[in-house]
């Protein structure tokens, strides 16, 4: 299923947005936009997926 994301910010070179998921929940996801990164996960709160994105240590770059 295609997700559309909404309030979508860039924190370093990790990007946080948040959308539904399949049962209608909003659901927030941080991913890392580096080439060869790998980095994504899924957060039930905004504020979580922020931590994460300003403490990812992309390997990567």
């Amino acid at each position: 299923m295609l997700r559309r994301f909404r309030n979508v910010a860039r924190l370093g070179p990790v990007e946080v947005g948040t959308a539904n998921d399949h049962r209608g929940q909003e659901k927030h996801t941080a991913a890392c936009t580096a080439p060869r990164c790998g980095f994504s996960a899924e957060y039930d709160t905004r504020s979580a997926a922020e931590l994460a994105a300003r403490t990812h240590r992309c390997p990567a770059r």
